[in-house]
């Protein structure tokens, strides 16, 4: 019996009123007409945004539970669609779970999606690897549909798919987390520590994101990083096919680089797809979100020279190593995405002939900094601006790693954008790059990773007009 069979008859309550949320609620509302369903978020009334608050208005079968003591809802409801965004650690719902009334928006989608679910995930380079998969298929003539934790929740991409569509999902650990079903392709791109405030483990972590393999059949597909081991581990307990990325040819399939080129291999035969000079995308670590895209476009029946051609044409998304403008010859790029100390390696390495300036620092979620420390100390970074909290953390593991050496860069902390942005100006010389990569999450003095990138192009953008 599927999920929409079980809701006919059992009392329903979607618990998180975001996009996500309301997606779920239109949709089952669709289903059900005359259903009263139970909505709940911690927010007041007063602080819903204005079309939510509309929406609810104009439907009189609900129940309302908002405010600090929403999640006393759950107990009273037999079926309970989470949002990700929402711990299911918290007392009342780690209840639910054992009970077994946890759903979501993405295991509906599962449920009821009639085409082919192309799945990636990894702690970074998700969205770009989505897209790049979407620009590769559609660029094909293949029916494409872009969803997931990119922005677009699950439910709300299936209006009018049929079999032939194939939807392009970014899932999160948190989208993954209590399925039980795994997509047709999955693409496995890494996993490091992250996220430690809202699992309880690392290995908890991995398991969560272990869901996007773990039901897979003989007749799909992993794509896996071959050089990170935990992806490698995560690929072997699926009974897929599997399909390797990396450095060097690794076997019989797979795709990998090689002497400036991307080549796919396939039963031992080598074709060379795409020199790495022609790809726009900055940075080595953007060959392993191209590499999967290849491979889906391979699975598909995509010509080489039509995935060539997308991948030529595609340009580096929103706050991931985005440059968003030149001012005298000094350069600014917004890596605000970059919320794991891992992240913020991989985006200096993208400048191995540029002095850098860093705007690092961000909320503090027990990352551990000493590989960080080092690149900043081995590359040319002749300024560290530190933002709370982590900015603290960061210097003194700096200092920590330099060994009572003098040649360390100039360091500064700041509290706010307006500050950070003009003093890595003033210390710029032409040819610099000041790069805002912060190596941590953004809820200290942002909104979230967004508003923390476009406050930064907003500083950018104002001293630009100063300095015509």
């Amino acid at each position: 019996m599927g999920i929409i069979d079980e809701l006919e008859k059992r009392s329903v309550l979607i618990l998180g009123l975001g996009r996500e949320g309301m997606s779920t609620f239109t949709f089952l509302r669709r289903c059900f007409p005359l259903k009263i369903l139970g909505l709940a978020d911690k927010l007041s009334w007063a602080q819903l945004e204005e079309q939510t608050r509309q929406v609810i208005e104009s439907d009189e079968r609900v129940a309302l539970f908002l405010g600090h003591e929403y999640l006393k809802s759950v107990s009273q409801y037999d079926i309970v669609f989470k949002s990700p965004g929402i711990s299911p650690f918290i007392r009342e719902l780690s209840a639910a779970r054992e009970l077994g009334k946890i759903s979501s928006n993405t295991a509906l989608f599962f449920e009821r999606c009639p085409g082919t679910i192309v799945g990636v995930t990894g702690t970074k380079g998700k969205s770009t690897t989505v897209s790049l998969i979407y620009e590769v298929l559609k660029t094909g003539g293949i029916d494409a549909r872009l969803t997931g934790n990119i922005g677009i929740p699950p439910l709300s991409s299936l209006d009018g798919a049929i079999s032939t569509t194939v939807f392009v999902a970014e899932l999160s650990s948190h989208q993954l987390m209590d399925l039980h079903e795994s997509p047709h392709v999955a693409v496995l791109l890494n996993v490091f520590r992250e996220h430690l405030d809202y699992y309880q483990t690392v290995e908890a972590y991995v398991e969560a994101k272990q869901t996007i393999v773990q039901y897979q059949t003989e007749n799909d597909n992993v794509i896996f990083n071959a050089s990170c081991p935990i992806t490698r581990k995560m690929a072997n307990k699926s009974k897929a096919k599997k399909i390797p990325f990396g450095v060097g040819q690794m076997g019989d399939i797979g795709c990998f680089l090689e002497n400036g080129f991307l080549f796919f291999c396939a039963d031992g035969h080598r074709e060379r797809i795409i020199p790495v000079d022609a790809i726009p995308l900055k940075g080595i670590f953007n060959l392993w979100n191209v590499m999967p895209a290849i491979v889906v476009g391979k699975i598909f029946g995509i010509p080489n020279e039509v995935i060539a051609t997308a991948i030529q044409d595609f340009r580096s998304l929103e706050h991931r190593l985005e440059l968003v403008g030149t001012c005298n010859e000094v350069s600014f790029y917004n890596d605000s995405l970059a919320t794991i100390p891992e992240a913020t390696i991989a985006a200096i390495k993208a400048f191995p002939k540029r002095r850098l300036i860093l705007l690092v620092g961000g909320f503090d979620r027990g990352q551990r900094f000493t590989q960080l420390a080092r690149m900043i100390l081995i590359s040319d970074v002749k300024e560290v601006i530190l933002f709370p909290t982590t900015g603290k953390r960061l210097w003194d593991e700096i200092v920590l790693q330099a060994g009572g050496k003098n040649d360390l860069p100039k360091h500064v902390f700041v509290m706010s954008m307006g500050k950070a942005v003009p003093e890595a100006y003033d210390s710029a010389e032409k040819g610099d790059v000041v790069l805002l990569s912060p190596a941590g999450a953004s809820f200290v003095g942002f909104a979230d990773y967004r508003d923390r990138g476009n406050r930064f192009k907003a500083e950018v953008a104002k001293l630009v007009g100063q300095h015509p």
